[in-house]
């Protein structure tokens, strides 16, 4: 097969951009393709050129095969890299590829329909003697055929997507005698998964507790080769979609990894697998296992295992893909150190994981040798509402376990993002758990653990840099404040409000910089001065903090001491007391109305489900936040929706007596 010379890289974001970066050490042309959202993307300005394919929604983009085989046409392109997500997991996508005479960076039309599908993968895994843990995988859907075999599997169990993975279209369900609640969970679960995957398959599977979720890495050739490079443990999930990845799985043996490794390189060999693949396997206290599903494409997390190999898995795609031989054998293949990757979304953690949109209005990211960081972020980068929340990825590689885990507990809190809220400060709650740190881990430690976790809260401190911060930039410390400190009056009112609380203070200064803040009963000295790369110092009692500001177009925000919020000044509007509890529901994310569950006049209790958002990819629950009566329904199924759009409108039961 001839070298590829040109190569469209046929997906978005973080990976689009490490896909380019290999292609162009590797002396291949590249090609990006992008929504109208995305024209400014990163990964549309890293490659030599570019196509735009449709509108944002992927629908109409990143998901029509048509009009990427015609920008491939367009721009000469002989092979197609499909990342992750999106199309990297269709046989229809490979199929066309194949008779369109482009290369499909990835295994054949025949392997993905034989393994891309959770049903037919378990029905394979089974035929060559790999375990498979009990349940349903017919062709039956219908939701009385489901609720029977619901109950012959038994409870717990798990229902999933038969299409696709990333926790879409999943459901945990830990009782069967509510058949009302079942019937909506397994309608839920059809609706996320048509939505994310094309197809509202299910399958149902019975659920091992306190199980880790171990996948091991396999490549195969067209020449008849077939390896594996070693585990990932990626038990660190919430909603059952990963968190917190590494290599080598903790307390994995030698013995275990090659058992996995051979159960997984059996699989690939029955299709006669080509390129990447990563099979998953659920793996018991006991130390038995059980083949979940095989991710017929690169993973997000395949970083960890280039940090432990020191191997380019890029690099191998597209070897593969040009009819080459793997590199090594398997007796080749070495695993140094240990790596830990955490990813960067937006969302709120602490409410719900709500995903964020929006504009990113400054940015920080780690930068050392032990640190590799994947992202696609620009000078000043917009989040779109249309796709996964996920910003990057930040991988720890040291020579054991702990300076792995310590080093990327300190990258994580060298990384800022200014306008939109991330996770960050979870991830770091996360890598410093007990179970974690233990660590004793499985597929239901962070849910059984994550309550004890807190948000960073805004102290005397923060509040001090926050004061000294909005002073030095609304000009005050030198004009207006400047004035009145000459009448001789001795301090200056401020009422900040962050992090869902408000702060009034007391500001005065001496010289340019200088501070002295009145928080409470505490009288705090600041100094503020430019510091590296972006960064301000700000000296707190003598102690030099390094903090991160933004302030423009009406909006600041501070990350300090841990705490990173976004600030309004109050002062001209007075002080203002606590709200009420409210039956009025605003929505917080952008998104589509999926499903209404009542209508006006209907009575609700709290926390009986109103209706449906499905934002990024995720259905997200909207529940009653009181008892009442329903008196408005602002919205419609099928309509798109925005922050602070009126959902719902609860007039609160009356008082008994």
């Amino acid at each position: 097969m001839a070298r590829i010379q040109t190569l469209l890289v046929a997906n978005r974001g973080e990976i689009a951009c490490r896909v380019i970066r290999t292609a162009r050490r590797l002396g291949i042309r590249t090609v990006a393709v992008c929504s109208s959202a995305d024209r400014q993307a990163l990964h549309v300005r890293l490659a030599d050129s570019h196509i735009e394919i449709g509108a944002a929604p992927a629908a109409d983009s990143y998901l029509r095969i048509d009009r990427i085989l015609d920008a491939c046409r367009r721009s000469g392109a002989q092979a197609v890299h499909p990342g992750y997500g999106f199309l990297s997991e269709s046989a229809a996508f490979s199929r066309a590829c194949r008779e369109a005479g482009i290369v499909f960076v990835g295994p054949s039309p025949e392997s993905i329909a034989a393994l891309g599908n959770k049903s037919a993968g378990k029905q394979l895994a089974r035929s060559v003697g790999v375990p498979c843990l009990p349940g349903y995988n017919g062709s039956a859907q219908d939701t009385d055929t489901l609720l029977a075999k619901a109950r012959a599997v038994g409870a717990p169990l798990m229902i999933k997507a038969a299409a696709g993975g990333g926790g879409r279209g999943m459901r945990r369900i830990d009782s069967l005698d509510d058949e009302g609640a079942l019937r909506e969970q397994l309608d839920a679960a059809r609706q996320e998964a048509e939505a994310s995957f094309g197809s509202g398959q299910l399958l149902l599977e019975r659920l091992v507790l306190e199980a880790r979720h171990v996948e091991i890495q396999v490549f195969g050739d067209s020449h008849g080769n077939y390896l594996h490079l070693g585990e990932r443990d990626c038990s660190t999930q919430r909603r059952n979609q990963k968190i917190l990845e590494e290599a080598p799985g903790p307390g994995v043996s030698p013995a275990l990894r090659d058992a996995m490794g051979q159960a997984a390189i059996e699989l690939a060999r029955a299709v006669r697998y080509e390129g990447a693949g990563t099979i998953e396997f659920l793996l018991a206290p006991d130390g038995s296992f059980y083949f979940l599903e095989m991710n017929t494409r690169l993973q997000v997390e395949h970083p960890v295992t280039e940090a432990v190999t020191g191997l380019d898995l890029v690099e191998w795609q597209l070897l593969v893909a040009q009819g080459e031989a793997l590199p090594l054998s398997q007796e080749q293949i070495r695993w140094q150190g240990h790596a830990i990757e955490a990813r960067l979304c937006a969302e709120d953690a602490w409410n719900g994981f709500v995903p964020q949109a929006g504009v990113v209005l400054a940015w920080q990211l780690p930068q050392g040798r032990a640190i590799r960081v994947d992202h696609g972020l620009t000078r000043s980068p917009v989040i779109p509402p249309h796709y996964d929340s996920m910003i990057g990825k930040l991988i720890a590689h040291g020579p054991d376990r702990e300076s792995a885990r310590r080093s990327l507990i300190t990258a994580l809190s060298e990384t800022s993002v200014l306008g939109v809220v991330t996770n960050r400060d979870y991830l770091i709650a996360c890598l410093q758990a007990e179970p974690f740190v233990t660590p004793r881990l499985s597929t239901a430690w962070l849910g059984q653990h994550a309550d004890a976790f807190t948000r960073p809260a805004p102290g005397p401190a923060w509040w001090a840099i926050a004061a000294a911060c909005q002073m030095q930039a609304s000009g005050a410390a030198y004009g207006e404040f400047a004035n009145f400190a000459s009448t001789g009056r001795r301090a200056w009112p401020l009422l900040l409000a962050a992090a869902g609380q408000q702060q009034p203070m007391q500001v005065s200064t001496g010289e340019p910089g200088r501070f002295q803040i009145t928080v409470g009963e505490a009288v705090i000295d600041v100094a503020l001065e430019p510091a590296a790369q972006g960064w301000l110092q700000a000296t707190v009692e003598g102690v030099g903090h390094r903090v991160h500001w933004h302030a423009g177009n009406g909006v600041a925000c501070l990350d300090a001491l841990g705490v990173c919020a976004s600030l309004t000044d109050r002062t001209h509007e007075g002080a203002r007391g606590e709200r009420k509890a409210s039956g009025r529901i605003a929505c917080a994310m952008h998104g589509l109305v999926v499903k209404l569950a009542v209508q006006p006049g209907e009575q609700v209790q709290r926390g009986q489900l109103l209706l449906a958002i499905e934002a990024m990819k995720m259905q997200h629950r909207i529940e009653s936040p009181i008892d009442g009566t329903i008196r408005e329904i602002g919205v419609a199924e099928g309509q798109q929706v925005s922050p602070g759009r009126l959902l719902a409108l609860v007039e609160p039961a009356a008082s008994p007596g």
